[in-house]
């Protein structure tokens, strides 16, 4: 995820300290979102073997909903860093987020 650990006295308003039977004994300090869209991404890479460019349709269409569910889209210009990693314009990321969202919406008409 790409957190870096800290001394607690490092730490900074932003950061996250534990603590041990009431003593601070390490903090984290947790990345930007955009830079955890990186991570994830690269995550992506390595678990796949080839970049996300070269994966199939198909694949491309889970990656968009892993990186969804994820939260990647909420992230200022997560659709556009997601179009370029994928090799694909923000049209079609779009339509892959269209299109599950008509999947599941057909699923809950269903009954399933």
């Amino acid at each position: 995820m790409g957190a870096e650990l800290l001394v607690p006295a490092q730490a900074g308003a932003d950061d996250v300290v534990l603590s041990w039977e009431g003593e601070d004994v390490l903090a984290v300090r947790l990345p930007q979102l955009s830079e955890s869209l990186d991570h994830i991404l690269a995550a992506m890479e390595r678990r796949h073997g080839v970049p996300l460019a070269e994966l199939d349709r198909k694949t491309k269409q889970e990656a968009v909903r892993l990186l969804e569910a994820r939260g990647a889209f909420s992230v200022r210009h997560g659709v556009e860093t997601v179009a370029g990693a994928l090799g694909v314009s923000r049209f079609t990321v779009y339509n892959y987020l269209n299109r599950e969202t008509a999947l599941n919406r057909e699923k809950a008409a269903k009954g399933d």
